[in-house]
């Protein structure tokens, strides 16, 4: 317990009990419910202020996806990164959100234990019982008794459905690549050209795969690094080329309807698309983080439009009383004010013929 009093371990303890203890609410998404309203975000330091859970709360989502970054616990020590677990729950605006909406959560590097760390991490398995408790994941959860804490959701009627899967993109990953040389602008990382390096593990994927074949209207992906970025320096599906095209191998496959890969991790937010490789434009909505900024948007030539380095929040919007309804993507800053926003009609994003 280095570094944590006693006292500090059992008020971490005692808070997380209080939050599991907090009632659901009507205005929560149940299976049954078609989404409209769907917020996300990552990079949320529990030891500052987090005034952008105001925003948030006032943009009123149905459901609330955690990408990762969720604390920064950064540690070896499970009473360590039970307290920091803790401090999260003691915020207001978050307790406040647990309250109104459904938030579930993956986990990326912080809350995982390590800066950039993958399979490497010698307390994944304590790291991962941690989580599970935190997020209230039920005993008889499959996330609790396979490795990983990768997971999918499904909400709303046959017409109306949206599935969410959630990667876990640290469980199985090979270590970086890294130079000595860093450009202001560009990482430590250069992707590894190695066809065995692995990202996501063989499990996940045949999972990934068998729960593309379910059917739905709309797919949100939540990824905790960035899919589409195409930045060689810093931590993104870039780094594992091979995986990367495997994704995109997968989804023409299965010719699957309705994807839309969420990410974080970067501390700023964009959007990107990709055209031309999949059977439909591919779009990765980038939010990060709700406390933590970037002094600037590394280069990416797959972004739409402006990036922003300010706290934000992603926001999905879907209109289902469209005759061919819209799925609106973006991120809104401290105030709740849009700075991305992107309407996408549901038809741009079926697999043709």
């Amino acid at each position: 317990m280095a570094g944590v009093s006693r006292r500090a371990v059992l008020a971490g303890g005692a808070a997380i009990a209080s939050l599991a203890a907090l009632s659901p609410l009507a205005g929560q998404a149940k299976p049954e419910m078609p989404l409209t309203r769907i917020a996300f975000g990552s990079c949320a330091k529990q030891d500052k202020e987090q005034p952008i859970w105001d925003a948030v709360n006032a943009y009123a989502p149905e459901l609330f996806i955690f990408l990762g970054d969720n604390i920064y616990g950064d540690t070896e020590d499970m009473a360590v990164l039970r307290d920091k677990y803790a401090q999260l729950a003691a915020k207001p605006g978050f307790r406040k959100l647990k309250a109104s909406s459904r938030v579930i959560a993956t986990w990326d590097d912080h809350d995982y234990g390590v800066n950039d760390g993958g399979t490497e991490y010698p307390r994944k398995q304590e790291s991962k019982d941690i989580f599970l408790d935190f997020w209230n994941e039920p005993a008889d959860s499959p996330r609790r008794k396979r490795e990983g804490i990768y997971t999918s959701y499904l909400f709303g009627p046959a017409d109306r459905r949206v599935q969410v899967i959630l990667f876990d993109l640290r469980w199985w990953r090979t270590p970086l690549l890294g130079y000595n040389v860093i450009p202001e602008d560009r990482g430590p990382y250069i992707p590894n050209p190695d066809p065995a390096a692995v990202f996501m593990g063989e499990a996940q994927w045949a999972w990934f795969e068998h729960e593309l074949r379910q059917p739905a209207a709309v797919r949100l992906i939540g990824t905790s690094t960035q899919f589409l970025a195409d930045n060689p320096g810093w931590e993104s599906w870039v780094q594992f080329p091979y995986e990367f095209r495997r994704m995109l191998a997968v989804l023409t496959r299965t010719r699957a309807n309705g994807v839309l890969f969420l990410s974080g991790d970067t501390h700023y937010t964009e959007l990107s698309r990709l055209e031309g490789l999949t059977p439909y434009p591919l779009y990765d909505m980038t939010s990060s983080g709700l406390t933590e900024t970037w002094p600037y948007v590394a280069p990416n030539r797959n972004r739409v439009g402006e990036g922003f380095s300010q706290p934000n929040f992603g926001t999905v919007r879907i209109d289902w009383e469209r005759s061919d309804p819209l799925v609106q993507i973006g991120s809104g800053d401290l105030r709740g004010a849009p700075l991305i926003t992107r309407d996408i009609k549901l038809s741009e994003l079926q697999a043709r013929a």
